[in-house]
């Protein structure tokens, strides 16, 4: 295995050979402290600065059965996660070092079992305080923010403040509802954060920390972190990069000071959950209640519409610490609370235009981000790759980058079935396209649509002159779809990956969209502590996307089989080729039959063979072959080599 470069839009290896990667994002327990920092336990964040996420992905002395598992089944690659707060949560330039060193560790052995690995500084809402994951807590501190307030003065939606822990195990819509999570985009903490984050040079051009704008104070940080890690896996060759920024926010940045959302946009669509204006966001967060329209699904017509309102911050809490500058954008100019302590809007287009011209996120802001990231990461390995990550909405909207890029730049889009995702219901026979509001028939016309989106997506990378690779970053399903059913199956007794039934489906679905377009991809995820409970699942805001549960293992099983920890291992664990000596031409594997079938022009000129994967849960009696113009360079466990002559190929694997 060695180092990978690009070339246009592929992964090429240093024989010439073309790359597909196919991994996993691990783990979704990455985002909380060791060993009882998920959100299933009710904390008031006060022990921020002493928490240690050393144990995460998993304790080192459990890693040899959780790689040896993930091995088995194929995979090559590993999305590596980390966060900000894992390094950093003791205060400015104070390194957690035990958690350097063990990350260090896990990715050395990660090596030693042949993937590869991009480390992933992962956000989701900014951080745990504002209901997700990311950024240390004494960043509040640093902007005049009381973090213990956020959720009470619903400037986040937090689930150790929302969730009644003496109900513990349950769905509770009205107090969280489902994947809620995601809506704090939109809620005052994140738009403050996110909009210092990346523009407080434009927007907050005045607020000064430590000497440095906001700007530079919160993103040399960041880095600080990112370079912090990257000295300590420099000399891995089978490490290729990092990522930029986990879906990364645009808080306020791009917004009418009024606007709340409420229809769909172009190439923007209205959001579920409260439909906050940043004028709304902030009047609120200096403890006024405002009422704001709720926008729920309708199927009927299309999209999220409001259907009802809801009173935020009753009890008319400020989230701004005393005897700090204060709020910075209203210190701007942008907006005034007036006498009568009504909000005044100075300033609409405030966060849209910057000394007279109209701003654009990816040009003005993401991607001059991005391309800091690639400058700090290069200057200490020049052949690492930048995994660029844009805002989640935006990835799926418009499939083109505006702007320059790092050099060494790789597409790393997320993608997912929106609908499965949010609703926990695989729609089948009859699904709706997000993109199109039309409706598609059977597993065919669904797996067309995802090839339709992820088509989109690609053109992405189509759009960088020269072309880069993509690498759908994060993909998958929820395995507590309708409820939990398939655990309470398993938990009479009903052991059969027959209660995984619509998991298969739709991974396949999902996967053959992939082969079709021989795209890369780390499926989320791999959770080494999950649990068949609807609270806890894979420790973090209920989400339950693991393909690995301590709750499925049976005593004595093998790791890589039912029994061994995995849920639908047949919608992941399936052949592919991963190294390909030429160029494909189609790649396509028969989950019914089982059978694979690689056609590509192979390149006498290339010494390397075709490498195609062949899990032993898919072939547990081994495999017949047919060859076309190529013949068998070497057949061992869990792989088969093939060598082309030169020329159209191929190659045909099914059971005995």
């Amino acid at each position: 295995m060695g180092k990978l470069t690009s070339v246009g839009e592929w992964f090429i290896d240093k024989s010439g050979r073309k790359v597909i990667l196919r991994g996993v994002n691990l783990g979704g327990d990455t985002k909380v402290p060791y060993p009882n920092g998920g959100t299933q336990f009710p904390t008031d964040f006060s022990d921020h600065k002493e928490v240690s996420f050393v144990g995460r992905p998993f304790p080192l002395s459990e890693a040899h059965t959780h790689f040896t598992r993930l091995q088995k089944w194929g995979f090559n690659v590993l999305r590596l996660l980390t966060t900000w707060e894992a390094v950093e949560h003791k205060g400015p330039n104070e390194y957690d070092n035990e958690y350097l060193d063990y990350l260090t560790e896990i990715t050395r052995t990660a090596g030693e079992y042949g993937f590869y690995v991009f480390i992933d500084f992962h956000q989701d809402v900014w951080s745990r305080m504002t209901g997700g994951d990311g950024a240390p807590a004494w960043i509040f501190e640093k902007i005049g923010i009381d973090y213990t307030k956020i959720a009470k003065a619903d400037a986040a939606l937090v689930m150790q403040g929302a969730y009644d822990y003496s109900k513990p195990g349950i769905r509770q819509e009205n107090n969280y509802p489902t994947m809620c999570w995601s809506e704090n985009y939109r809620y005052a903490a994140n738009g403050i954060m996110w909009t210092l984050f990346f523009g407080g040079k434009d927007f907050a051009h005045n607020f000064m920390i430590d000497g440095k704008n906001v700007q530079d104070y919160l993103q040399d940080h960041y880095l600080g972190c990112m370079v912090a890690v990257a000295e300590r896996v420099k000399d891995f060759d089978f490490v290729i990069g990092f990522d930029s920024l986990n879906e990364p926010g645009k808080g306020f940045i791009g917004r009418a000071m009024n606007d709340r959302h409420l229809k769909d946009k172009e190439d923007d669509p209205a959001h579920p959950g409260l439909a906050f204006s940043p004028i709304d966001a902030l009047y609120s967060s200096h403890g006024h209640t405002v009422d704001l329209p709720y926008l729920s699904l309708s199927v009927m017509k299309g999209g999220f519409v409001p259907t009802k309102t809801v009173a935020v911050n009753k009890n008319k809490i400020s989230i701004w610490l005393p005897n700090t500058p204060g709020d910075p954008f209203q210190l701007e100019g942008a907006y005034k609370i007036t006498k009568d302590d009504t909000p005044f809007i100075e300033k609409n287009d405030f966060f849209q235009v910057v000394n007279g011209k109209k701003i654009d996120f990816d040009r003005d802001y993401l991607l001059p981000f991005a391309r800091r990231v690639g400058e700090r990461i290069q200057s200490i390995r020049e052949d690492w790759m930048v995994f660029i990550e844009r805002e989640a909405v935006d990835a799926f909207t418009k499939p083109y980058l505006n702007g320059t890029v790092p050099k060494n730049s790789v597409n790393a889009a997320h993608w997912y079935d929106t609908l499965t995702l949010l609703f926990k219901r695989f729609l089948f026979p009859i699904s709706i396209d997000t993109l199109t509001k039309k409706f598609v028939f059977g597993k065919k016309g669904i797996e067309d649509m995802y090839v339709r989106q992820l088509t989109e997506i690609k053109g992405t990378a189509n759009s960088v002159p020269g072309q880069v690779p993509s690498l759908i970053g994060e993909f998958g399903i929820p395995f507590d779809l309708k409820g939990g059913k398939a655990y309470k199956q398993w938990k009479t007794g009903n052991k059969s990956p027959k209660i995984w039934k619509h998991h298969i489906m739709a991974l396949d679905c999902m996967y053959n969209a992939m082969d079709r377009l021989f795209l890369s991809s780390t499926l989320w995820n791999y959770t080494a502590s999950n649990q068949n409970d609807l609270m806890v699942g894979d420790g973090w805001n209920q989400e339950d996307l693991s393909i690995f549960s301590l709750d499925q293992i049976i005593a004595g099983s093998e790791p890589d089989l039912y029994g061994g920890g995995g849920r639908a291992i047949e919608g992941f664990a399936r052949p592919y080729a991963c190294y390909i000596q030429g160029y494909p031409k189609k790649m396509n594997y028969d989950l019914g039959t089982k059978t694979f079938l690689l056609d590509w022009i192979s390149d006498a000129n290339i010494d390397e063979p075709t490498v195609i994967k062949i899990p032993r849960f898919v072939y547990p009696d081994g495999v017949n072959i047919e060859l076309t113009n190529s013949e068998i360079f070497a057949n061992k466990k869990g792989e088969l080599s093939v060598k082309g002559f030169g020329g159209p190929s191929s190659v045909r694997i099914f059971p005995k």
